[in-house]
């Protein structure tokens, strides 16, 4: 296994796959979407870059079988947890860190891009990569976890 740990966060794509995502994530090891997928045909577009685990947006029809509710992993090292984020109500990093103890805690539902660190543990929402909503510019973020640290870069897509 490599030292370094290179993931793909995407979310609220909401059926629109945007053609610079391909460039954006490329070489990633595998993607997360943090939910508000659209249809299962977006997660087989996706797998051409790397694999894909997704979880359901509050818009996401229930009983899908290729999504699951969150998801708690470990990657290099370190504890990943996804969800859309709705579920906690106020969807701010304060209520995330507090109901999630995972190391890296990744969002969507705000449409709003936005990374906090308190200590080593990291909130990252990686924007909308769907149609442009509120006037927020479509992106995704790529997470590199090495040597047990993560650290996260937004990546603006054509808006």
């Amino acid at each position: 296994m490599s030292d370094v740990v290179v993931v793909g966060l995407i979310s609220d794509t909401h059926g629109l796959l945007r053609a610079d995502v391909f460039e954006a994530l490329a070489g990633v090891d595998r993607i997360l979407h943090a939910g508000d997928v659209g249809p299962d045909s977006l997660l087989d577009e996706l797998e051409v870059i790397a694999p894909v685990a997704a979880v359901y947006g509050n818009t996401d029809a229930p009983g899908r079988t290729r999504l699951a509710e969150s998801l708690d992993l470990v990657i290099a090292g370190r504890t990943v947890h996804v969800s859309h984020g709705h579920e906690v109500g106020r969807t701010t990093p304060e209520t995330l860190l507090a109901t999630y103890a995972a190391d890296v805690i990744v969002y969507g539902h705000t449409h709003r891009q936005l990374v906090t660190r308190v200590g080593e543990r990291l909130v990252v929402n990686p924007g909308a990569a769907g149609a442009r909503r509120f006037d927020l510019l479509p992106s995704v973020a790529r997470l590199t976890i090495s040597a047990g640290r993560a650290d996260v870069a937004l990546i603006p897509l054509a808006g």
